[in-house]
């Protein structure tokens, strides 16, 4: 069966950019900067969209109403590539330090959380079918764990938690390449 006019067969994996939030989405140029690379992906990525609804409905169930009433969204990815500031981004508490050829990272203490809020894009790039883009506003609430194993690679899995990017509560801006005809 062949693919509908316009619609794309998405295959592999991407790159994912992280940097601080300062009330808008920065141009692709300048969040897809190699400083704004969080780290290179294994295992892919997951976005994740949940609608709450609520239906009120009569006891013989011939009269109903359904209505939307909270929204969730996260982008979920794994690690493979790291250094000391990738905890900066993916920890709310973490402080990084370097001095004398050495960078040293504190993590915890509830006194110590920073507040930030970062632009997590994940870029998709296709150059037969175009780029798609996937952008959201949020913080790590996933925390994270380093298994050193003797055979298999480190792998950091982060999952940042949408927060409203607009004050039309948008959660995920999906953006694709499209033909111009």
């Amino acid at each position: 069966m062949a693919v509908t006019e316009g619609q794309k067969i998405i295959l592999g994996s991407g790159k994912l950019y992280v940097a601080e939030f300062t009330g808008t989405i920065p141009a692709d140029a300048t969040i897809e900067a190699e400083a704004n690379l969080l780290g290179k992906i294994v295992g892919g990525a997951t976005l994740e969209y949940k609608p709450t609804f609520y239906k009120a409905q009569d006891d013989m169930q011939t009269v109903s109403k359904t209505v939307l009433t909270a929204e969730e969204a996260s982008l979920k990815s794994g690690l493979m590539t790291i250094n000391g500031d990738t905890f900066s981004k993916i920890s709310p508490t973490a402080r990084v330090t370097e001095a004398a050829g050495k960078r040293t990272v504190k993590i915890g203490g509830i006194a110590n959380q920073d507040g930030k809020q970062y632009v997590i894009r994940f870029l998709h790039e296709d150059p037969s079918e175009g780029d798609i883009r996937l952008s959201i506003v949020g913080t790590n609430q996933a925390g994270f764990t380093l298994s050193f194993l003797k055979d298999k690679e480190t792998a950091v899995d982060v999952e940042f938690k949408a927060d409203p990017i607009d004050d039309e509560g948008t959660l995920i801006i999906y953006e694709e390449e499209i033909p111009v005809v």
